[in-house]
């Protein structure tokens, strides 16, 4: 977590005493000070009115995910208002100000309700979220009081829609995998550990495993991925077809867009394809971050 504290001139003695209480970083205000920030910093407290911070981020917000927390706090230090990412460390900022005598302003619902959160209980928990879009109908099953929260212990396998939102310990990866019917365990292995090495990484980096649900009952992807000691989950039709892949594939006979390339970006933290498909012995496999 790296914090920044951009200011305007004349508030240059409340912002020094922003920085010393959340050991941040100063930036004076300047028409590039937030484009600059972004790249650098996790969270950002702005002294300065909400209007001018407004108008320096709009332009560069492009997901919740990846977006850094940004609170606007009050000239007279006595609101610190979050502006994004207020379940993305703007809201802890804000209470990290309280020394100070600030009031945080918290407007997420959940927070406010004194509810759970999807991504509250992964920042406690250290865990990754591995479907974003499963966040905001299961805080607002947390709301209505009617979402259960389960532990599993591994190895174990994992079946959800995309309204159940997915935690794991650890890994940054997200391994996709397709195969013909009837393959065996080896094959499925020894595919993924060539498409592994190939990129360099370690069966212990990866975040999760996944394949489409129509191959929930292949024993080959069962046994392969219980040998390899991850994660592994089936998503629905719907969750891949939203994750096109860059490789033709004749999954379009399933109604799929893809197998391999599709479920590795629906798992992956920045859906990024690092690893095209690769076809090894009847399994294809593709990895992303």
């Amino acid at each position: 977590m790296t914090r920044a504290v951009i200011y305007l001139p004349r508030f240059l003695g409340e912002a020094r005493q922003i920085a010393d209480c959340i050991s941040a970083d100063l930036i004076e205000y300047s028409p590039t000070a937030f484009r600059e920030a972004f790249g650098q910093y996790s969270q950002i407290a702005a002294v300065m009115s909400a209007g001018i911070a407004v108008r320096g981020i709009a332009p560069l917000l492009a997901d919740k995910w990846t977006d850094p927390a940004v609170v606007v706090v009050t000239p007279d230090l006595g609101l610190a208002i979050p502006l994004i990412g207020g379940h993305h460390g703007a809201n802890a900022l804000a209470r990290d100000l309280a020394p100070l005598g600030t009031v945080p302003v918290i407007t997420t619902a959940t927070e406010r309700a004194g509810v759970s959160s999807v991504e509250g209980i992964a920042a406690a928990g250290g865990y990754s979220l591995v479907n974003y879009d499963s966040s905001t109908p299961v805080n607002a099953a947390f709301l209505d009081g009617t979402a259960g929260v389960y532990a599993v212990s591994g190895p174990a396998l994992v079946i959800g829609g995309p309204d159940v939102a997915f935690l794991v310990a650890e890994g940054e990866y997200g391994v996709g995998i397709g195969c013909r019917k009837g393959v065996s365990a080896e094959a499925v292995e020894e595919a993924v550990r060539a498409a592994l090495a190939a990129a360099e990484i370690e069966p212990g980096d990866v975040l999760v495993f996944a394949t489409t649900v129509k191959k929930s009952g292949e024993p080959g992807i069962l046994q392969a991925v219980r040998a390899l000691g991850r994660p592994l989950i089936f998503l629905d039709d719907r969750t891949i077809n939203r994750h096109p892949g860059v490789s033709a594939s004749g999954a379009s006979r399933l109604g799929l867009a893809g197998v391999a390339e599709p479920c590795a970006l629906a798992v992956s933290k920045r859906k990024e394809l690092i690893v095209p498909k690769l076809l090894k012995g009847g399994v294809t496999v593709a990895i992303a971050r």
